[in-house]
């Protein structure tokens, strides 16, 4: 047996020395070392980029979708896309905490969703119980292991499972917007009638407050509609973010030419990078939350232009990013039953 490391390191399979989530093969065998935890998988939460990508794939052909989902964790011993590079996250309940793994006050049948991406997280499923194509949600008979370093959530007992799990998977999102919108800042959401854009809609006009504005980017007007409808943005626009000068043009007329101090990108398509980038002012952010971003397209079309902006990428994870998140559908009346039709 390999010397166990606490990030993963003693399950890489291909190439050897590589890290869990950037090796092409881990070891998945479900049983539980020392400095592990051993979980009964109920649901995976496939991320959006992901999900979106294998259902157009499959052409939304659920049993397609199924041998694909399939075939890529026997292939990698892990849920990781090989198109988006991209995974997930899970909840179930606990079967085995190793002797060494550092929280031993989680207990057997103890129900949690881990914070960490799919995509680093060996896992086995035995059968696929059920796709749902409207929330990318897929019901598993299965088990995975959280490494030592993996950070995880046990399940509130106020909120449904599969609610805390929706919410949790975007829980990055929101968190991420209360440290970076200011008061009185103009934040634009590109994408925002979506799961991370709703949160992020509803952190950012908490965030920049009565001098500030919240504006959405949506792909249609009952998306506009339901933003406006419920307050969770100042202005909608429709556009296509892809459409990178449309996208100017529009957030130019809103703001008078002023363009946003911060642009939040959680769209689950590719080549919406230009759009956000020319939509922000100099010295002003971009956070790229989508998993569908191509970094070096964004880092190169901006010099291109001469954009002077900082651009970040979307870390799922900060600081009580899981309670923030959760707190919002204790908050917001209409979020939780807006998540809960189409989640729960």
């Amino acid at each position: 047996m390999k010397e166990l490391s606490k990030y993963g390191i003693h399950r890489v399979l291909e190439p050897i020395g590589s890290m869990p989530q950037a090796a092409s093969k881990i070891d998945s065998t479900p049983v539980c070392y020392d400095n592990e935890l051993l979980i009964d998988v109920d649901v995976l939460n496939i991320d959006s980029a992901s999900f979106h990508q294998i259902k157009n794939a499959c052409n939304h052909d659920p049993n397609k979708m199924k041998e694909m989902i399939m075939t890529i964790v026997k292939e990698h011993g892990k849920m990781q896309n090989p198109v988006t590079k991209s995974g997930g996250m899970l909840i179930g309940k606990v079967l085995k905490i190793g002797k060494d793994f550092h929280d031993q006050t989680l207990k057997k049948g103890d129900h949690l969703a881990t914070l960490v991406s799919l995509s680093l997280t060996p896992l086995v499923i035995d059968e696929i119980i059920d796709i749902n194509l409207d929330n990318d949600q897929v019901t598993i008979k299965g088990k995975a292991v959280l490494f030592d370093s993996g950070i995880y959530a046990v399940l509130p007992e106020d909120l449904d499972q599969r609610l805390a799990l929706a919410v949790l998977d975007v829980a990055g999102a929101p968190a991420q917007v209360l440290k970076l919108a200011q008061p009185g800042q103009t934040v634009l959401i590109v994408g925002a009638a979506g799961k991370s854009g709703l949160l992020c809609s509803y952190q950012a006009k908490i965030s920049v407050g009565r001098k500030g504005k919240v504006i959405g980017l949506v792909i249609n007007e009952a998306e506009r509609n339901l933003l406006l409808d419920n307050n969770l943005c100042d202005e909608v626009f429709i556009s296509d973010a892809t459409d990178a000068m449309d996208v100017y043009e529009k957030i130019v007329e809103l703001t008078e030419g002023k363009l946003a101090d911060l642009t939040i990108n959680v769209v689950n398509v590719s080549n919406t990078e230009m759009g956000s980038i020319l939509a922000t002012k100099d010295e002003g952010i971009v956070y790229f939350f989508s998993m569908a971003t191509s970094f070096t397209k964004a880092a190169l079309g901006a010099e291109g232009i001469g954009k002077d902006v900082t651009m970040i990428i979307g870390n799922g994870y900060t600081y009580n990013h899981s309670e923030i998140a959760l707190n919002i559908m204790r908050e917001s009346k209409f979020l939780k039953q807006f998540f809960s039709k189409k989640y729960v």
